[in-house]
């Protein structure tokens, strides 16, 4: 998670903001489009097999086309694999990488 925290960092330029998010996204002062991709992220990443087709509707009615749900879908995923990869062999930081 470290990889991506330091990402989330440099993206929003808004340290206070990305801590917000760390702590807890859902007060963090998000609009509602972004909470609702962010719950359906965290849907998809601890429940999968829990999502259905209201948690896709919440996305439609926040301005997110298929393509986007598509999109959203697809780096929830890929990262969820990442982390696991990474996680499980033990990789540790790039060195280039900047901290904090």
């Amino acid at each position: 998670m470290t990889h991506h925290r330091r990402g989330l960092r440099r993206f929003l330029r808004d340290d206070g903001l990305a801590g917000r998010i760390e702590e807890d996204y859902r007060t963090a002062g998000l609009s509602e489009k972004r909470l609702a991709m962010l719950d359906y992220a965290v849907k998809l990443t601890l429940t999968p097999g829990e999502v259905v087709e209201p948690d896709v509707a919440r996305l439609r009615d926040n301005g997110f086309s298929d393509i986007d749900i598509l999109h959203i879908a697809e780096v929830v995923a890929y990262y969820a694999y990442a982390n696991r990869i990474a996680d499980g062999l033990g990789i540790p930081l790039e060195d280039w990488i900047p901290e904090d």
